[in-house]
């Protein structure tokens, strides 16, 4: 990937040796007192999360924005100092991850969302967040109900699988065996493996 820099200069990266290089496309937002925004990086500075919701509470020409979090804490900063800022109106599933909301409106398209998106997982972030109320629109129900129904859960690896844990009954450490063939033939009992 190639970038060019504001004074002309063009560096190549290869992403898959970098870590830590965060790519975004500028874009120009208008701002009024009482939006809602989310953060779309992180300001360690202010100790801000990434995708961190608020309400602009105060806003000037200069670009002097004074905003309320959810948190309830307010930050103040000019938008040059921190220009990663978007509407907060509607979140993805994904950035709405440990916050609640009064209501929940989901959209899933299941036609452009693809197996890999419309999962248990997906229902559960998504439905999860609304405090009182969660509603869930699609285009198609039973592509839905069908993704919905997928599990994509990962097992530990200190998990048994059902498979596993239903062989682990018949297999026993060879000094377990024997001492259980002496106790039932010490009983009278024949014991065939």
């Amino acid at each position: 990937m190639t970038v060019k820099r504001r004074n002309g200069d063009e560096v190549s990266y290869d992403p898959r040796r970098l870590q830590g290089v965060t790519l975004y496309r500028e874009a120009e937002r208008a701002f009024s007192k009482g939006d809602r925004v989310q953060f779309t990086a992180p300001d360690r500075d202010r100790h801000i999360a990434n995708r961190e919701l608020g309400t602009i509470e105060k806003i000037n020409a200069g670009g002097n924005l004074q905003i309320r979090l959810d948190s309830g804490r307010a930050v103040a900063f000019n938008i040059r100092d921190n220009p990663h800022l978007d509407h907060g109106y509607a979140v993805t599933s994904h950035s709405s991850q440990g916050q609640t909301a009064d209501r929940v409106l989901v959209h899933v398209d299941t036609g452009q969302a693809g197996e890999k998106l419309v999962n248990q997982r997906l229902a559960y972030v998504a439905i999860s967040r609304g405090r009182y109320d969660a509603q869930i629109y699609t285009n198609d129900m039973s592509q839905l109900v069908e993704g919905l129904a997928r599990d994509v859960s990962h097992r530990s690896a200190m998990e048994p699988s059902r498979e596993s844990a239903s062989l682990a009954h018949k297999i026993e450490p060879p000094s377990a065996r024997s001492q259980a063939q002496e106790h039932t033939q010490a009983e009278g009992h024949t014991n065939t493996r």
